[in-house]
């Protein structure tokens, strides 16, 4: 029993290392000012497991880029939606398993 009671606990213990992390780089038009990046910023801390240390807005390059940790990949379709949501249009997409 005590047995089982350890494995099961070190099971949860690791638990959060079975999540995957991936990278976005999204490549925006219409990224001229910080007022814009804010609506962006928004709209992807909304995302499950985007923390907002991992979110990065090179408005002279249009570029967005952040971390996900999450169990399965966001699909371009969901976010090219919310980069319409919040007013600009979705260029390009890479993603990176991290």
């Amino acid at each position: 029993m005590r047995t089982l009671l350890s494995v099961i606990f070190l099971m949860a213990l690791a638990l959060p290392a079975w999540s995957a992390e991936f990278r976005y780089e999204l490549s925006v038009d219409g990224l001229a000012c910080p007022y814009c990046a804010y609506g962006i910023e928004k709209k992807i801390l909304t995302i499950q497991g985007v923390e907002s240390d991992s979110l990065d807005i090179k408005l002279n390059e249009g570029l967005v880029v952040f971390n996900a940790d999450t169990d399965k990949q966001i699909s371009e379709d969901s976010l090219k939606e919310l980069v319409n949501d919040a007013g600009f249009t979705l260029r390009g997409l890479e993603t990176r398993n991290l």
